[in-house]
């Protein structure tokens, strides 16, 4: 509080020493009207004006940080931001969970349809084999192929599902059977010769659904390309109707899944992966009749919607106008320290004008605006879009609950936490930008050295997922374990590798990332136990000793700013200059 009484004194000596030099400069024997005032009182009033205006911007600042009931003491005014906040985290959080739960039904759908096609298509099919689902001969190949089409000509047989053939006017689509091979190729291992085209070629054929249709039936001149092959694809359309959305009482959805079956033959290593896959296409039904359950009404839930659009609408732009304030004052604040300080502002006092808070409010709610029309749209069955419009949602929803922290931090308890968060990040964002060099570099030299011989160690992605969970000592005992022994060479560096990878990051980086925390907040508690200014914006407030419910920060009805305080002391001071007259 010393400091901060001297930089008021050396402010106030200041423009006094201006207000001395403008009476030196003038001309004190010009002739001038007797009936106007002195010109020498012109100057005192300059100064005293001055004075004001600095103390006007001071209370305009102390305003601006202070919390909604300090506002409100002050001002009088109510805290509408605070209200709508709160309203909107419970609103926007009841149209999540609504989303989320329709959103289950389709995730659902979709995946057991998946798992339904994998029995129906593929033969000898176990759940969880997906991953080491192959053929090895030839003659299991045309067996694979032959199956598939005659499963696929009597569906309608065998599926206990609503499946049904897509249908291009009054005829079925046909499954589609594509080979992807080398142009030309003779290959002879036992001589190690051979000779390739590398360009690829692509031939198609199509067979229509049929009763009981076979390979050789539907294609009696088809013929697979082994030495040459790099896949086989067959794909096919379904359709099928989402029911379960009825007892929901939810109109139900028409699918369209695009199955994708592929042998795999690119490393021609004598393995062909089979894989399948589908492509969803959600769209609305064309006729519906639903008896014996009352439909919930659309009206009501696109209206709920459009209520909270209008809600981020109303926050959108109260936090905008805050952030213009903001800016605002720091333009005022940055004029009146390079004019009256000679000094320029410090980036970290501008940042202070500029709320985080409120910026992650800005984009929760543009975010949640963009998804709640995503939503009405796919309610109203216009888009399909559930991936594009749960992200927007979610994320929107997660910025909002974070943004509520900010109205936690006016109590001393929180507050100490926020702003060790706050003080800790840029010294946290360093330290991560070097650690996260030598992870790089053991991402790197694990993928190369280690990928042939770990699974987990075969991409750069699953380098970095499984040294990540070293970190957190997770999965630590199978991933020495499942170290193959096949060169000694290699053996010994994963050792040593994984040894000093454990070491470096859990012994040496987190204690370090740790201690960054840990000394950001002993030195945020001491300067609240303390109480003494840190930066020059803390001592340019701490001169003002006005409180909140002092009066003084109250507007006049037809000002619209502290015009009030400034006309009170200015007033004051000429009556004392002419008494002393």
């Amino acid at each position: 509080m010393v400091e901060a009484d001297r930089a008021s004194d050396r402010e106030l000596l200041s423009i006094i020493q201006q207000c001395s030099d403008m009476e030196e400069s003038r001309d004190l024997y010009d002739v001038y009207n007797t009936n106007a005032s002195p010109p020498w009182t012109e100057p005192q009033h300059q100064c005293l004006e001055e004075l004001d205006n600095v103390e006007c911007l001071r209370r305009k600042i102390k305003y601006y940080f202070m919390n909604p009931c300090e506002k409100y003491h002050a001002r009088g005014r109510k805290p509408w931001k605070l209200i709508l906040q709160i309203i909107k985290i419970a609103i926007i959080t009841i149209q999540l969970v609504s989303f989320g739960l329709s959103n289950q039904m389709v995730v659902t759908f979709k995946e057991e349809s998946l798992m339904t096609f994998r029995h129906l298509f593929l033969k000898d099919y176990v759940d969880g084999s997906m991953d080491t689902y192959a053929v090895y001969r030839q003659e299991d190949v045309y067996d694979h192929i032959d199956y598939i089409i005659e499963q696929y000509g009597i569906l309608h047989n065998t599926t206990v599902g609503n499946h049904e053939y897509e249908k291009n006017g009054a005829f079925y689509t046909p499954l589609t059977l594509c080979q992807e091979y080398y142009r030309n190729g003779t290959i002879f291992p036992g001589n190690e010769t051979f000779e390739i085209d590398a360009q690829v070629e692509t031939e198609c054929l199509e067979v229509y659904p049929m009763y009981r249709p076979s390979l050789r039936q539907a294609l009696p001149h088809f013929e697979l390309h082994f030495k040459r092959m790099l896949s086989v694809k067959m794909t096919f359309v379904l359709k099928a109707i989402n029911l379960q959305t009825v007892r929901h009482r939810e109109l139900p959805d028409c699918y369209d899944f695009t199955v994708i079956i592929t042998f795999h033959n690119q490393a021609h290593s004598g393995r062909i992966k089979v894989d399948l896959e589908n492509d969803v296409d959600i769209n609305e039904c064309r006729g519906w009749k639903v008896t014996g359950a009352s439909a919930r009404n659309i009206h009501l839930t696109v209206l709920f919607d459009c209520l909270i659009i209008i809600m981020c609408i109303v926050s959108f732009t109260l936090c905008t106008r805050s952030v213009i304030n903001g800016i605002q004052l720091m333009s005022e604040y940055t004029l009146y320290c390079r004019n009256y300080c000679s000094k320029q502002v410090p980036m970290s006092d501008k940042l202070e004008f500029l709320s985080g808070w409120y910026i992650l409010i800005i984009v929760s709610d543009t975010l949640t605006i963009i998804g709640s029309i995503l939503k009405m749209a796919i309610q109203t069955k216009v888009l399909t879009s559930y991936d594009v419009c749960s992200i927007l949602l979610g994320t929107g929803t997660m910025f909002v609950w974070i943004g509520a922290i900010r109205y936690m931090g006016y109590f001393r308890k929180y507050n100490i936490l926020i702003l060790t968060l706050r003080a800790a990040f840029p010294n946290v964002i360093r330290f991560i930008c070097c650690a996260g060099i030598i992870y790089l570099s053991y991402c790197f030299c694990g993928w190369i050295v280690l990928g042939p011989y770990h699974e987990k160690f075969r991409t750069l992605n699953t380098v970095s997922e499984c040294l990540f969970s070293l970190i957190n000592g997770d999965d630590m005992f199978p991933t020495f374990k499942n170290m193959k022994q096949k060169s000694s060479l290699v053996w010994i560096f994963s050792r040593v590798y994984l040894y000093t990878f454990v070491s470096l990051f859990i012994y040496m980086i987190l204690s370090l990332f740790i201690t960054i925390i840990t000394d950001t907040y002993d030195t945020i508690k001491q300067q609240q136990q303390s109480g003494i200014p840190t930066s020059e914006l803390q001592k340019f407030l701490s001169v003002c000793k006005d409180l909140p419910n002092s009066g003084v920060y109250r507007l006049d009805e037809n000002n619209s700013c502290f015009l009030n305080c400034c006309i009170n002391r200015c007033r004051e001071h000429q009556e004392r200059l002419t008494s002393e007259a």
